[in-house]
């Protein structure tokens, strides 16, 4: 007999009764397993720590040998160290403005920084036409909050309450006092929009406002941008991160690395808060610096990169650079492609299941595919950066920049990463092509709204380059 005879047989050998018992019995499975099906998983909560002037070797998990980093080499070695990632300015503002978009700032015109805020154009500030990662998430549904330092427009148009962020703890302009909150008057710390009475060292302030916002929201979703102004100068620190240090010889070395240690705790209690809330697994923390260290003012270290903060070679804006989601992303991996802080808003949207916008260019790309393995090759195969009449071409390992000195430069940096050995004679070729990859970007971009001296890393390049012929 064959199986569906026999199944024939045996269901013509079951009365009604027994048919309507088993067919409530079957409402009934079904029903409860509807009850206790898996619940719909939560949208993750998304973490942006920018630090501040903090150099690409400014981190153990990249050689720092003087000043132990364990919560920030623990995002690292939890999730992704990205050894090849860049921001897209080498001074903070733009910086900041392109990683809030997504986009090159120089798509809008945010080419340059402002000057101090005595000197800052009025319309300087983030355009209003341009969207950022808090107004898509806020859109999704998250809580949205912000501590630190803005730096990206000082009228209430341009305040972060405007920019998508429900709350708001820190400082509009690019530097501050971190002893003397009241020192700067025209740059108050500002709780919301009202100036607030300070009096615990920034870096600190900065850490407790952080850690009360994930107390707060930490039912989620929420987005958190913590953007610390350490290790960003003035150099200060109070004395119980001084007495850490108190061998070094080296009296800035000593506030540097002070300055460090302490934005390391303030990393950890938050890390820390997270475990303590038991939303660390589903929480997708990002961690960069805005651009290189500014060597000669602050000590800080680019190691094995050339050049500093405010130069377009790698040591003034490949950084630091990495991420955990310990729920979702293996941890322990180390990824050496080109990836961009333009790279933050599509990945976080994607996580959230946000939409990015569809009426403009996006630049950055999402890089979940590429960190689950459901996708190979590089994110990026060109990066482009310029700053006036410097302009600089990543194509995998191949540098090509103009205007940082007198001649043409091409390196390739998987035999020279500290961009010695000029290529540009040996290689017209090469040259060409990148340069050809500028121009084809260049065409798509608008000229600066507004221009201002270079940042302070081209200056405190200039005097390092003084003092050391001075030494000769």
């Amino acid at each position: 007999m064959s199986s569906q005879q026999k199944q024939a047989s045996v269901t013509s050998g079951v009365c009604r009764r027994d048919l309507i018992k088993m067919a409530a019995a079957g409402a009934v499975a079904a029903q409860t397993s509807t009850l206790f099906a898996a619940p719909v998983p939560r949208k993750p909560n998304i973490i942006v720590i920018l630090t501040d002037d903090q150099g690409y070797g400014d981190v153990g998990y990249q050689g720092l040998k003087d000043v132990p980093t364990p919560n920030m080499d623990s995002i690292a070695r939890n999730g992704v160290q990205f050894t090849d990632g860049h921001v897209s300015c080498p001074v903070c503002s733009p910086t900041r403005a392109g990683l809030m978009t997504g986009r090159f700032q120089q798509r809008f015109g945010h080419e340059f920084n402002p000057g101090p805020p005595d000197n800052a154009e009025p319309e300087f500030g983030l355009p209003l036409s341009q969207i950022t990662l808090a107004d898509l998430l806020k859109k999704a549904g998250y809580a949205t909050g912000m501590v630190g330092k803005w730096h990206l427009g000082l009228q209430p148009q341009f305040h972060p309450l405007e920019r998508g962020f429900d709350e708001y703890f820190g400082f509009l302009h690019g530097a501050h006092d971190y002893l003397d909150p009241k020192r700067d008057p025209a740059n108050l710390i500002l709780r919301g929009t009202e100036p607030v009475d300070e009096k615990e060292y920034l870096t600190e302030a900065f850490t407790r406002e952080a850690v009360a916002f994930i107390e707060k929201q930490k039912s989620g979703p929420f987005f958190l941008y913590l953007a610390y102004n350490a290790i960003h100068a003035p150099m200060q620190a109070v004395q119980k991160y001084l007495d850490r240090f108190k061998n070094v010889a080296d009296k800035n070395r000593q506030i540097h690395n002070a300055m460090l240690s302490a934005l390391d705790d303030g990393i950890g209690a938050v890390l820390a808060k997270l475990r303590e809330a038991a939303i660390e697994d589903n929480t997708l923390v990002f961690f960069l610096s805005d651009n290189g260290g500014p060597t000669p003012t602050n000590t800080s270290s680019n190691s094995p990169l050339r050049g500093y903060k405010g130069q377009l070679y790698e040591g003034g804006h490949r950084v630091p650079f990495a991420l955990q989601w310990k729920g979702r992303i293996e941890g322990g991996q180390v990824v050496g492609e080109l990836v961009s802080s333009l790279d933050i808003l599509p990945t976080a949207l994607a996580a959230a299941g946000g939409d990015i916008p569809r009426d403009r260019p996006m630049d950055g790309v999402n890089l979940l595919p590429y960190l689950l393995d459901e996708k190979t090759g590089a994110p990026h195969e060109v990066l482009v950066w310029r700053q006036g009449d410097r302009r600089a071409v990543r194509k995998g390992n191949w540098k090509w920049i103009e205007g940082e000195s007198n001649q043409t430069e091409l390196y390739d940096l998987s035999k020279d990463i500290g961009e010695s050995n000029n290529l540009a004679p040996q290689h017209p070729e090469k040259v060409k092509e990148l340069a050809a990859e500028f121009e084809k970007w260049d065409a798509e971009m608008v000229p600066p709204l507004w221009k201002t001296q270079r940042a302070a890393g081209a200056r405190a390049a200039k005097k390092a380059a003084r003092k050391a012929a001075a030494e000769k």
